[in-house]
């Protein structure tokens, strides 16, 4: 006998209890979900604790996903290198005279700038970095941009502090759990970064753009100065990224400054430093060194 098509539970309260019970469930869930979307566009920090936690039980995953990518671009590199070896040899062999040359350069620069540093009683505070870190994540399809670090709160790492890779800025901290640390990326369109052209100290500004790219603006009107190769460092100001950091380099120049790409890509970046926030820390140490220096040495003639 086939089956009836009428999915009713007729009179079997089981059945209906049943029914019934799932539609509550379906009707919380729906209700839950619309107040934590609520909550997450008007109080995008009430989750923390929760991104946190979760950040804390997929950390040796991402160290593992980590160690595996490094690997894997470590013996990529190993092979190309082996067949561009005689190539390589004769870049390394020129740019290693021209390296002599600048040395003794940069040697005989230092040492003036020692003995004049020694003259007007200038000590330099060189901050040590908080901690060094592993990249272990960092999102690539999402508008918003951040990545995940293995240190947190137990190494000294807090909100606001500066992460920087060998190659330039990675962006800072702003939100941290025990051992892991949230860091906000210089593509994420809510990240600004006061900057300054390498060359002449031109000043401007860098954000984050929604499709992951970054824009470099100028803070005068007029003629764009800009051209592509042009390199913008951090400049100091607002008191969170030290000077001197390379952020970005111009790739297109436009009406009303340029289309940038990233100093230091994150998703080419295995390990980075925590730095000092520069207004905190590195400004208090400096004016601590010059107190205990004392007065500069004044002329006698």
């Amino acid at each position: 006998m086939a089956r009836s098509r009428d999915l009713r539970p007729g009179y079997s309260r089981r059945a209906q209890y049943g029914i019934f019970t799932g539609y509550v469930i379906a009707v919380v869930g729906i209700v839950v979900g619309l107040i934590a979307l609520a909550l997450s566009l008007f109080n995008p920090g009430a989750f923390a604790f929760l991104r946190g936690a979760a950040s804390e039980v997929v950390a040796p995953v991402g160290e593992a996903s980590a160690t595996a990518r490094r690997s894997g671009a470590g013996l990529i590199a190993t092979i190309g290198a082996y067949f561009e070896t005689g190539h390589q040899n004769l870049e390394l062999t020129r740019e290693v005279a021209g390296a002599r040359a600048n040395a003794v350069t940069a040697r005989a620069i230092a040492d003036e700038n020692r003995r004049l540093k020694a003259l007007l009683h200038i000590v330099d505070p060189a901050l040590p970095p908080v901690a060094s870190a592993q990249l272990i994540g960092s999102t690539a399809a999402s508008a918003r941009r951040y990545a995940i670090i293995d240190a947190g709160e137990a190494r000294g790492v807090r909100a606001g502090q500066p992460v920087r890779a060998a190659a330039g800025l990675i962006g800072r901290v702003v939100e941290t759990g025990r051992d892991t640390a949230r860091v906000l990326l210089i593509s994420d369109a809510e990240n600004v970064v006061p900057v300054r052209r390498a060359g002449d100290g031109l000043a401007g500004f860098v954000q984050g753009a929604a499709n992951g790219r970054i824009e470099i603006r100028l803070l005068t009107m007029g003629n764009n100065p800009l051209h592509p190769g042009d390199v913008f460092v951090t400049s100091g100001s607002g008191g969170i990224y030290p000077p001197g950091i390379p952020v970005a380099v111009v790739a297109t120049a436009r009406r009303e400054g340029a289309e940038g790409r990233l100093a230091a890509d994150p998703a080419a970046t295995d390990y980075v430093l925590v730095l000092p926030t520069y207004k905190g820390d590195a400004v208090a140490a400096m004016a601590a060194s010059v107190k205990a220096a004392g007065p500069p040495l004044k002329d006698e003639n």
